[in-house]
Order: C-alpha cells, then structure tokens, then sequence
C-alpha cells in the first residue's frame, strides 16, 4: 500500500472509531458564545486561511476572532475533509480568550457517507456541541419541501433519516442540517433557524465566511 492510500485507509479506521463517541441527543447548556468556523485556501496551492468567529448568542453581534493559516498536512479527498480542515481549526479554538457554548460548521455531520463529517469530528476533538449546516446537499433524497421559511425536510440515506433541508427564507433554497455532537436534530434545526435572521444563511457562516475571505484576500495581495 502506498502512502497515500495508507492515510486514507487510517483516516477512514479513525472516522469509524470516533464516530462511536458522537452524541445525538441533547447536551446543551446555556448558549451564551455561538462560533462559526470557516477555511479558505489559496487557489491551486496548499496554503489555507482559518477562522474562528464568536457571536453573542443574543445580540448575533462579533465578540471574539481567532485565525491561523499554515499549509494541508493531509490530501484533498471526498469524503475526508474534516482531516484538512481540523488541524486548521484546532489552533483557533485554542486562541480564544474564553471557550464556546456551540458551534455551526459550514459542512456535515452525520449527513455524511460514513456518518462523519467535519461537524461531528469538530465536536468530538473540543467535546463541545455542534451543528452541521451546510449550503449544498453532499448526499441523501429530500422529501417534499414547503415554502415558507421554518419549512423542513427529512434528508434519507439509506433509509435513515440523516438531516434537514430547512428553508431560512420563503422560496429560498434550504440549507441542509445535520446533527454534529450533542445537539439533536431537533433543536438545530431550531438553533439554526434562529442564527439566520435576516439570511439564508446563519450569522455565524456569514461571519466566518467574511472573515476568512477577507484575511485571505488581503494575505494573498502581500504575497
């Protein structure tokens, strides 16, 4: 087996072991400090841009930034994001001045062909609850979907019920849920209706996706 296919095949062993540890029910205490996370790369190359942003829970407004940038320690590869991604994001989390009472990943959870995306991997590695929320559907059918903003829809992999398709906004297209580690499917839909107030998407994936885009940007100018 070549190295390559070796980190992959270790990678998949470690996603079926972790995966054991998510909790699909509820844990949640007092939601004071709701992060986003988000990870930008530069264009053809291995060099990426994180950020963790923090929101008041009440206000949505911006009460903490961490960033980090580096270069992929792992390969692209379908299915194994979470491993590019993670040890980008680590490194935030651990800068912050106080830790978070939930985070929303722009990406999956158990609405994953393993039942492990990078929500999940997220919530597992700090031990904190999370949410998978993602702006494209990775896999799964959607049953049938009304208009009206706080509409839902079960997504079914394999006969089970995996996630959302959760409409924001009246005829907008949803945003896919999914259960990332202690938060049942249930309350993050709830939670996430919530954080997107004004938008399709919630505050904490605007807020992440602007601050990473931005650093990027102006990163990428000096170089």
């Amino acid at each position: 087996m070549d190295d390559r296919a070796d980190l992959v095949a270790n990678a998949m062993a470690e996603q079926a072991r972790l995966s054991r540890d998510v909790e699909e029910t509820d844990r949640l205490g007092e939601l004071r400090r709701i992060a986003g996370a988000d990870v930008a790369y530069e264009k053809d190359g291995e060099r990426f841009f994180a950020a963790v942003v923090v929101l008041d829970a009440h206000t949505l407004e911006v009460v903490e930034i961490a960033r980090h940038e580096g270069e992929h320690p792992f390969p692209y590869v379908p299915g194994l994001l979470s491993f590019r991604e993670l040890p980008a994001l680590l490194p935030c989390f651990e800068a912050l001045a106080s830790n978070v009472d939930l985070v929303v990943c722009d990406g999956n959870g158990r609405l994953h062909p393993r039942g492990f995306g990078v929500a999940c991997h997220l919530g597992v590695a700090l031990d904190v609850p999370t949410i998978g929320c993602a702006k494209n559907l990775l896999l799964g059918e959607v049953g049938p979907l009304a208009h009206e903003r706080g509409s839902h829809a079960p997504i079914v992999v394999d006969g089970l019920e995996r996630g959302s398709a959760l409409r924001t906004r009246d005829g907008i297209k949803p945003v896919y849920v999914s259960i990332g580690h202690r938060v049942s499917l249930a309350s993050a839909r709830t939670i996430v209706l919530r954080l997107a107030r004004d938008f399709r998407l919630p505050e904490t994936t605007r807020a992440a996706d602007h601050e990473v885009n931005l650093w990027r940007r102006a990163a990428l100018e000096l170089t």
